[in-house]
């Protein structure tokens, strides 16, 4: 994770450089565009949407972007990259400065998990109660 001393989500792109602060902006774009009535918020050093608990998040890192979805392992027909690991049916994409990524897709899976999120209830919430 690049370390910030960033206090709100603006100030985190503010802080980012090069091709990491460009894919950022237009990762964020594309998702408050696609699903604004998500909830951005710098949490864990990084942004985090959330809509009934924790739908995405976007970290960028020295090497690399990180586009993570909470109940992303459900989204892998919309982009087969998408990696699963971790709690809560997490999947992420890993964006490196020549990965291609259309605005389309970012636009459909920012939709399909804030819908998850409405139908199902928040993902850590349904994992701690197994």
């Amino acid at each position: 994770m690049i370390l910030t001393s960033a206090t709100t989500p603006a100030l985190y792109l503010d802080a980012l450089r090069g091709w990491q602060q460009r894919y950022t902006q237009a990762l964020r774009a594309a998702v408050v565009d696609a699903a604004p009535q998500l909830d951005e918020r710098l949490k864990w050093g990084h942004l985090v949407y959330f809509s009934n608990g924790p739908v995405l998040l976007i970290r960028a890192e020295p090497q690399r972007v990180l586009f993570g979805f909470w109940r992303g392992q459900r989204l892998r027909h919309i982009e087969p990259r998408l990696r699963p690991g971790g709690k809560y049916e997490m999947a992420t994409l890993e964006l490196r400065e020549d990965t291609p990524l259309e605005r389309a897709t970012v636009v459909t899976l920012a939709q399909e998990a804030a819908r998850l999120n409405r139908s199902a209830g928040d993902p850590t919430a349904a994992a701690s109660s197994r």
